[in-house]
């Protein structure tokens, strides 16, 4: 394995992204072997969720491999923060202090809730009749 190539994996709720970073690259993203805009679509928002721990690292560039699966988009685009994220605060106490600081290392550890028997959704319940 060389030596500027960083791996990390993030997760939220059941998506799991494995993030590589070579450094010294151009800033170019591949997300299962396509763009973010091809990957995500027209969302903004996503690629923006996705991309925000490189404005952290001042004026260093990275290229990003990242295989990511399970879940939706949106938790799709939290767990490649959390992946590149994990992978840029690897390279120093500085990197990793300000991803702290921001809030990216931080798992977020939502998950959707169980179903319960006896009612149609986890916390819906059946109509109540009086009579």
């Amino acid at each position: 394995m060389d030596n500027n190539i960083i791996m990390a994996t993030g997760r939220r709720k059941t998506s799991v992204a494995q993030v590589r970073l070579v450094q010294g690259g151009t800033g170019k993203i591949t997300i299962n072997n396509k763009t973010p805009e091809a990957y995500f679509g027209n969302t903004p928002r996503l690629n923006y969720v996705m991309v925000s721990p490189f404005d952290l690292t001042k004026d260093q560039k990275f290229d990003c491999v990242v295989k990511v699966n399970g879940g939706g988009v949106s938790s799709q685009a939290g767990a490649i923060r959390h992946g590149i994220a994990r992978a840029i605060a690897s390279l120093g106490d500085s990197f990793h202090a300000s991803m702290k600081k921001a809030g990216f290392l931080t798992r977020d550890s939502r998950m959707v809730e169980r179903k319960k028997s006896g009612q149609p959704k986890a916390r819906k319940r059946f109509q109540f009749s009086k009579r």
